[in-house]
């Protein structure tokens, strides 16, 4: 009798699934098939009979409660939030929830601030789903609670919702029990929503939903998706935005092992492959010619002299109270400052990509799809075929910052080129290296800011005139609508809505055309706004001899939500405290998104120059917050992002072509340069907002202002290390 064979191999979630164990008992054994004499294993239970119960919330058989989310997730909590909205109103435990990307169909899914459009962006996922999915959850609640009362034929207000169950006496049934005949039943019109008081889930800790699959690596991003048949694709692209190609020999590329066919699209050079190494090495081996005739020619260094050369003219104003020409002429003291930004890459974790399938049915993509009404109708019109017949499935995606949002589609457009290129329609992931993104454009535009401001002999603000020069991200794309009387809403956003009682203020915008493609970028026009506003301030308070936090308090008088941020980051830094040599501390406030945030900045330079960012104390008011963990990690990464940004982060061109790579020339902070962070939220009772993006724009003033008290040094212009020092 010949020996019987185990495989005591474990695989990686096996493996998972084994250490899991450890909570409940030991793990005895660690083979994935039982031994001869092992009781034989119970059948598979069957699976779960779902049920719609509409266009947001399924409930299976097995009580499982999925949310249907509209909104894409690239880390910011988007999945747990939305989810805790539906678990709260429903009555159900946290235990019970999952959530599903919902797919392309913007006749259900539109985002209600974009309109008929289908997307994610301007930290909008929460604001616009708080009472739509409250209501989708009341009138399922309701359904529920009908169909247990028609099962025991006693009148629906005789029952209650407690924990998934609906109860009536000693009678108790599941949400899985009755979610068949529930999905039967017409929802009511109007549902009788819970009073915030009553809520038991929203407000409290809340384990994320998406934290365990991305701690034992089973979440699926586009990056480990594969089709069959699938080939990796990678595109050589011009080195100069606006440049062609003209002549290619793909030759040597073709004969690299595992190439398999080169492409060109309107965007560049396609390389197909068997994995992206061959891909890449083929693509290395090409050789062509590039026509620069309608290329962007320009350095950064002439980019900016052009853009400075706007200074001295009138532009078109945003903004217009009193008479700032009048202020300055009977000022006691005026103050004039540029600043200067340079243009920023958003360098996502994961690097963007896109898998996309045609077949005679339509076009399928797998990508983190930010905005997919955009991206639908772009792979339509590529592939010829009706939007309706392009399904998206939506993935997570390891972040984005704005760049997955892009008017074009560039990123799902050349994926569904290359698949309509190709000799035979076989599925294409599409991967951009990093180098592909940080030199392939799509920045955080350039901007230039002068700001005059005029102080009375009392020190009284009397004047402020603001001028912007910067490059719209809208015009030229479909999001031109979006401007109004030639202004990009973008470019002067934070600036325009200054909350400050100066009584003479003008805001005007110069728009100055680059070939550079532009795009919003974690936080769009507030990440440039809110330097020059907050730094120019502080340099007021100096010049009139004033503190700049009972400054700014004089100046928001009737205005509770700035001022409660800015007391509690005040309160909680210590603010007015003494400080060693060598040491400062800066604060910056600003509004951006409906969120109101205030920062306070410790940092401390060393005797050779080298600077340390401390500490940052950061006061949110976000509406309310109803998961308050994420509101704090958001408000963390949106520190790290902007420090990073203000500290060495910057695009630059020599001759049109970029001049950083990677992250040795393009340096994001690294894990042990970020300082301690103390977030601190301030509960206004308002509607939730957002906080994907306000806990940026602060930052970088606050850090300058600190530079300034440790110094009296203004830094005028980004990244802070060209200036100061940093370690």
């Amino acid at each position: 009798m010949a020996a019987r064979s185990i495989d005591t191999r474990l695989s990686r979630r096996r493996f998972v699934q084994v250490v899991s164990l450890g909570t409940a008992g030991f793990a005895v054994g660690c083979s994935d098939t039982q031994p001869p004499s092992a009781t034989p294993p119970a059948a598979a239970p069957e699976p779960a009979t779902l049920s719609d119960l509409n266009t947001f919330i399924r409930i299976g058989s097995d009580n499982a409660i999925t949310v249907i989310v509209k909104h894409l997730d690239k880390g910011q909590g988007t999945t747990t939030g939305l989810a805790a909205i539906v678990a709260e109103e429903l009555g159900a435990e946290w235990v019970q929830m999952r959530t599903e990307f919902a797919p392309a169909d913007a006749s259900r899914y539109n985002n209600l601030f974009f309109g008929p459009t289908q997307g994610t962006g301007g930290s909008t996922s929460i604001a616009n789903s708080w009472m739509q999915l409250r209501n989708a959850a009341a009138a399922a609640r309701e359904m529920l609670r009908a169909a247990a009362a028609e099962r025991w034929q006693v009148d629906s207000a005789a029952t209650r919702v407690e924990r998934g169950q609906v109860i009536a006496g000693d009678k108790i049934a599941t949400f899985g029990e009755l979610a068949a005949a529930a999905s039967k039943i017409t929802p009511p019109a109007e549902p009788t929503l819970k009073d915030p008081s009553e809520f038991t889930l929203l407000g409290t800790h809340l384990p994320r939903l998406d934290s365990a699959a991305k701690t034992d690596g089973s979440q699926q991003f586009t990056m480990d998706l594969s089709r069959p048949g699938m080939r990796i694709a990678v595109v050589a692209r011009p080195p100069r935005f606006g440049g062609r190609a003209t002549n290619v020999d793909a030759s040597a590329a073709l004969a690299v092992p595992g190439v398999e066919e080169v492409v060109e699209i309107p965007r560049g050079i396609a390389v197909l492959a068997d994995s992206f190494h061959s891909a890449t090495k083929g693509r290395q081996a090409l050789v062509i010619e590039w026509d620069d005739s309608t290329a962007e020619m320009r350095g950064t260094e002439q980019i900016r002299r052009d853009f400075r050369a706007f200074l001295d003219k009138p532009g078109i104003v945003t903004r217009n109270e009193g008479d700032t020409s009048v202020a300055v002429a009977d000022a006691a003291t005026t103050l004039t400052t540029d600043f200067e930004f340079p243009f920023l890459a958003h360098t996502t974790m994961e690097p963007l990509d896109c898998i996309a399938e045609v077949t005679a049915d339509g076009v399928e993509l797998w990508t983190g799809s930010q905005l997919q009404t955009v991206d639908q109708a772009v792979a339509a019109a590529i592939a010829g075929v009706d939007p309706a017949k392009v399904t998206i499935h939506t993935q997570y995606a390891g972040g984005s910052f704005g760049r997955r949002a892009t008017p074009d589609a560039d990123v799902v457009g050349e994926a569904v080129s290359i698949a309509m290129a190709q000799t035979d329609k076989r599925p294409v992931k599409v991967i951009w290296s990093r180098e592909d993104d940080v030199t392939g454009g799509r920045y955080r535009p350039m901007a230039i800011h002068r700001i005059t401001g005029s102080l009375a002999a009392d020190g009284t603000i009397t004047g402020w005139d603001q001028r912007i020069v910067s490059q719209s991200i809208a015009k030229g794309t479909p999001f031109e609508a979006m401007m109004e009387n030639g202004i990009d809403p973008s470019a002067v956003e934070g600036a325009r809505e200054l909350p400050y009682a100066i009584p003479n203020l003008r805001v005007d915008l110069h728009l100055a055309d680059t070939g550079v493609p532009v795009l919003w970028w974690r936080s769009v026009g507030h990440t440039h706004t809110a330097y020059a506003t907050e730094v120019f301030l502080d340099q007021l308070a100096r010049e009139a001899g004033q503190d700049p936090l009972e400054l700014r308090r004089r100046l928001l008088e009737g205005q509770p939500r700035f001022l409660a941020v800015l007391n509690k980051a005040a309160e909680a830094a210590g603010w007015g405290e003494s400080l060693e040599a060598g040491r400062g501390r800066g604060i910056a406030l600003h509004k951006s998104f409906n969120s109101f945030v205030a920062q306070v900045a410790d940092v401390t330079i060393s005797e050779s120059g080298e600077l340390t960012v401390d500490r940052v104390v950061c006061a949110v008011d976000c509406g309310f917050a109803l998961t308050p963990d994420v509101v704090k990690a958001q408000m963390e990464g949106g520190i790290g992002y902007g420090l990073s940004a203000a500290l060495r982060e910057a695009v630059t061109m020599t001759d049109g072509v970029v001049d950083q790579k990677n992250f040795d020339t393009y340096r994001p902070l690294r894990i042990h340069e970020m300082p301690d962070i103390d977030v601190q939220i301030v509960n206004s009772g308002e509607a939730p907002t957002g906080v994907g993006e306000p806990g940026t724009p602060p930052v970088a003033p606050a850090l300058a202002n600190a530079i300034a008290a440790a110094t009296g040094q203004v830094v005028t212009a980004l990244p802070i290390a060209t200036q100061v020092r940093d370690g």
